[in-house]
């Protein structure tokens, strides 16, 4: 069984070239897991796969990576095989956030008659999830402000920053082996965001071996940051994963 990791977009929200950053995490080519809907996300989700996601993970709800759920929205209301099927993974922590990002705009049709989430089967987590029969750890970053942002992590295969500054202790714990780590990261770091001088002074040489490097400024950062030495991941982009380790006694 064959895992990857497909980047949709890898770019920092101005960066509207590279594509909003989001991943589609893959089981022998087909979808698993979506993470991060931005305003261009579902365009390619559905290029790359003919139908919307079955399941969706948000990391956070800046606009950049939730500004294509009303768009999901209509795509799976007005279509009643959908309605209702795609799972929407969230910390709980978030939910006050997205409604009022996302859904709480009145009369989301015009005629009146449908509620936001009607259209999502939604899923409200705080350590993690369960799908397909994995458990994936869910764990906070440092983005923005305390209690914004969560990234998603699958034992022995991979973690998946949400934008971040640095974080080697929680990676320590949800990453320690030999997981693929896509991590935030561009030219220069600022309160919200990593820059790569940040990479190099927290992170041991071990796990930036591990990293793949996305939500960067542009194809011109990108081409320093891999001149580096660093793996970045590209747009359409596929990287391949360890398997993922049977859930442990303490999951779920």
């Amino acid at each position: 069984m064959n895992w990857t990791l497909h980047f949709l977009g890898v770019g920092a929200a101005h960066a509207v070239e590279l594509g909003s950053s989001a991943a589609v995490l893959e089981r022998d080519g087909a979808p698993v897991l979506l993470i991060d809907c931005g305003p261009d996300t579902l365009d390619r989700y559905q290029a790359a796969y003919g139908e919307p996601p079955r399941a969706l993970y948000i990391t956070h709800t800046h606009m950049d990576h939730v500004g294509g759920m009303e768009r999901l929205f209509f795509r799976l209301w007005f279509d009643e095989q959908w309605r209702g099927r795609t799972r929407v993974f969230i910390h709980a922590g978030l939910m006050g956030w997205l409604q009022a990002r996302v859904a709480d705009y009145p009369n989301v049709l015009a005629e009146g008659g449908a509620n936001f989430w009607e259209a999502f089967r939604l899923v409200p987590c705080t350590r993690g999830f369960w799908l397909d029969g994995h458990w994936f750890d869910v764990f906070g970053t440092r983005h923005h402000m305390a209690g914004t942002s969560y990234g998603v992590a699958l034992a022995g295969s991979f973690a998946y920053t949400g934008d971040t500054r640095p974080i080697p202790e929680v990676l320590a714990r949800v990453a320690g082996g030999t997981e693929r780590i896509a991590h935030d990261c561009g030219l220069v770091g600022n309160p919200s965001h990593t820059g790569i001088d940040d990479i190099e002074r927290e992170y041991p040489p071990a796990l930036r071996q591990r990293l793949c490097l996305y939500h960067y400024g542009s194809k011109a950062d990108g081409a320093v940051l891999a001149a580096r030495g660093y793996a970045i991941a590209r747009s359409g982009e596929r990287i391949a994963l360890p398997a993922p380790l049977p859930p442990g006694p303490g999951a779920g």
